[in-house]
């Protein structure tokens, strides 16, 4: 019995120590890649690629992990210290050469190369959670190859989305000699000073007259998503709760409108606000935006107010409260995260639409962040201030959206099963 068991031991040593260290060799190249990357596109460093080096340490620290702490069971500060103490033994052996950098001071080259282990070390550690790496299982195996796939996809879609913003950002940073200079460069040059590198965003901001444009924007988006959700509020609370002829009709139709393209609506809704009066200014965009946002609103909130039990509504009913009561007292309460989302995606219309400010706004004094955005786009204006200005347009919505993305997401998914 005791032969059996020591080889039962030894075979779920092998097991883990395999299993740990194909995750280990493929987190610790994933990280150093995306660390050399990073430092070449930030930083501006020349950076090298050790992928061997990175390989075998990978092997070494995800074996470690595997055979002495079956994987599942490794804590997290056990496993971010091996990591450490691989990234010592490391630079020991190269006379603390940084890992794949070759421009960097020493002590940066060091916390670096620590960070990049330590990193590693968790990464292993999640990689490997909650599977017993002792027994080479077939889902064991198949949900290893499922976590590494995942953590590939993650970083490199990561990379695809982050790159876009990156370069606006950091040619809006940049002096009109720097971009004239080497426009494919992407690191930002921090020892410009604060001043010289936001210059871009002041004259943007007071030369340009961002500021009132930003204004502007948001007081038609504002102004448009209060409009929109009352209207969409009244509406979708209509065809989902009281019965009146074409109901069914009016219900199926709502989106209609998406049937024909902006570009076919803008021409005679020129030459009709033209003549009223209404074209060159605000007020215009306000009949338009809420026109072409309450459709869609409104189908998206009827999908909401499907879901909601009609019992309550009922109930307050019968003790007396009016319709609107209803309305406010228990179905808005109830609605709110659809609601939110509902103003938040009408909002980020309105911050983001340009064709009609664009055909209807002849005056800088009132024109919005788009409409704006053109009087950048001109060869006599320097690219950084086109970047500073999409900068400015971009980041807000964007701090607004992951600010509001779970009431989004929320919103979204309420209403998409019954009952």
């Amino acid at each position: 019995m005791s032969v059996i068991a020591s080889r039962a031991r030894r075979g779920s040593r092998f097991s883990g120590a395999v299993i740990g260290a194909v995750v280990g060799a493929l987190t610790v190249a994933m990280v150093v890649f995306m660390w050399s990357l990073a430092a070449t596109i930030v930083g501006g460093m020349v950076t090298t690629l050790p992928l061997g080096q990175a390989l075998v340490l990978g092997l070494a620290l995800g074996a470690a992990v595997g055979i002495f702490f079956d994987g599942r069971d490794a804590p997290g500060t056990v496993a971010v210290g091996s990591g450490l103490v691989l990234g010592l033994v490391y630079l020991l052996f190269t006379g603390f050469r940084p890992l794949g950098l070759e421009t960097v001071q020493p002590v940066w080259g060091v916390g670096f190369a620590f960070l990049t282990f330590a990193l590693s070390g968790h990464l292993v550690r999640y990689g490997l959670r909650d599977i017993d790496v002792r027994v080479a299982r077939r889902d064991v195996i198949e949900r290893v190859i499922v976590r590494l796939l995942r953590g590939f996809g993650f970083s490199f879609f990561t990379l695809i989305i982050l790159f876009p913003f990156w370069y606006m950002l950091s040619a809006s940073l940049k002096s009109r000699a720097a971009m004239l200079r080497d426009p494919a460069n992407l690191a930002i040059e921090f020892g410009l000073g604060f001043s010289t590198l936001i210059r871009g965003y002041v004259e943007v901001l007071f030369t340009f007259d961002f500021l009132r444009f930003i204004g502007n924007s948001g007081l038609v988006a504002f102004v448009t998503m209060v409009v929109t959700l009352v209207m969409a509020v009244l509406g979708a609370y209509a065809v989902t709760r009281l019965a009146f002829p074409g109901r069914t009709f009016l219900s199926r139709s709502i989106l209609l409108i998406y049937m024909f393209p902006a570009i076919v609506l803008v021409i005679p809704l020129y030459a009709v606000f033209t003549q009223l009066g209404l074209r060159n200014t605000l007020p215009g965009l306000l009949i338009v935006y809420p026109a072409t946002t309450i459709p869609v609103a409104l189908y998206m909130l009827r999908s909401y107010f499907q879901t909601l039990p009609k019992d309550l509504e009922e109930a307050g009913l019968i003790d007396g409260c009016t319709r609107a009561q209803v309305i406010w007292r228990i179905t808005l309460p109830l609605s709110m995260p659809a609601i939110a989302s509902v103003g938040l995606y009408v909002f980020m219309i309105a911050w983001n639409e340009f064709l009609f400010a664009f055909m209807f706004l002849d005056n800088p004094a009132i024109f919005t962040l788009p409409r704006g955005m053109v009087m950048l786009n001109s060869q006599e204006v320097p690219r950084q201030y086109l970047m500073a200005g999409a900068m400015i347009i971009t980041v807000p919505i964007m701090l607004l959206f992951f600010w509001f993305e779970k009431y989004l997401v929320g919103g979204l998914t309420a209403g998409g099963v019954k009952g």
